[in-house]
């Protein structure tokens, strides 16, 4: 299939647009290049990029695509402070007219990243499946409820919208991200040796490493039209629930010379829940999760002392991407809509 990868210079994209070329199909990129240069190692670019903002694409950017995978989104809460109304001009607004153009370009599937974090805030002991309540407590989460909905109203016999619930991603990616909480903690680890949280560690968050993420993505564009048609999927596993103070654990069993400390004045989080997992590996067999936090934090660690990490890069603006746009603004770059300044 020709598929359109939105955000392809991001965290998860420059890791998707590989491995749908390694399945066969054929990838075109768009993304608006916020986070040029900022690499943790190369990353895979042998296909068709455009570089262009998500919010100006054309008709002609989705000619022959039969599908879509949506990624470019202004992924987290800091930034959607930053400018509220920014976070569903681009995760909402342009989501369903980027879903609109590709349907009417012909496209048949659109894959939109979705997050857990609509779910928002709930019970200790709520497990919540895709059936559960709405509950966002941040302009991010509710701009991707506000996506889903409209993106629901173009579904038809021709157009197939699916939206994938992430859980909290974490892992290395050539466009690595510290501002994740297994990634944070394993680079304080590294570089201070102290497995540092920021709360008070209660919180419950569902994780899931950004390949296994890739992973669902290609199994609903490979999946039959009645498998995914309208449908949404929580993506990560049942046994990958856990308190932040259990994925500070792991860290410090996988990373030498570590422990753990607790910042001053950590409060718990409003963001706490619990997901279940289970209609994503029942519905779609092709999609065979293969990582764990533990895992995936000795694989950080490899990558960090292979590639080099210090903690003024850990910190900064090359792998905290409220800080990368921040100086854009600062030195004039981009305007406050995060428009390029050329």
């Amino acid at each position: 299939m020709r598929v359109l990868v939105t955000g392809h210079l991001g965290y998860i994209g420059s890791v998707l647009a590989p491995m749908l070329q390694q399945a066969g199909h054929e990838v075109i990129g768009l993304d608006t290049g916020l986070f040029e240069g900022c690499t943790h190692g190369p990353a895979t670019m042998g296909y068709q990029q455009i570089i262009k903002d998500v919010r100006d694409v054309e008709a002609s950017d989705l000619e022959g695509i039969d599908a879509v995978a949506h990624l470019a989104a202004l992924s987290n809460d800091p930034l959607g402070n930053l400018n509220p109304d920014l976070t569903y001009a681009i995760n909402h607004r342009a989501s369903v007219r980027l879903a609109e153009i590709a349907k009417e370009c012909g496209a048949q599937k659109f894959v939109f990243a979705s997050s857990c974090s609509t779910y928002g805030a709930a019970g200790p002991d709520d497990i919540l499946d895709e059936s559960a309540d709405f509950n966002p407590v941040t302009a991010y989460g509710d701009s991707k409820v506000k996506a889903e909905r409209d993106l629901g109203l173009l579904a038809d016999d021709n157009f197939s919208p699916t939206y994938l619930r992430n859980a909290t991603a974490y892992g290395w990616s050539p466009y690595l991200r510290a501002d994740v909480v297994v990634n944070n903690l394993s680079g304080w680890a590294f570089t201070k040796g102290d497995v540092m949280i920021k709360s008070d560690g209660s919180p419950w968050r569902p994780l899931v490493h950004l390949e296994d993420i890739c992973a669902a993505f290609i199994a609903v564009i490979e999946a039959p039209r009645e498998a995914i048609h309208n449908q949404a999927f929580n993506v990560g596993q049942n046994e990958e629930n856990y308190q932040i103070r259990d994925v500070a654990e792991f860290v410090r069993q996988g990373i030498p010379n570590s422990s753990i400390e607790y910042a001053p004045g950590g409060e718990p989080d409003t963001r706490c829940y619990r997901v279940n997992f289970s209609k994503i590996t029942e519905t779609l067999p092709g999609f065979v999760p293969s990582w764990t936090v533990p895992k995936g934090v000795e694989q950080l660690l490899s990558e960090f002392t292979t590639r080099g990490l210090s903690f003024d890069d850990l910190e900064g603006s090359r792998f905290m991407r409220i800080k990368r746009i921040q100086e854009h603004i600062d030195a004039g770059k981009l305007d406050i809509n995060l428009r390029w300044q050329h």
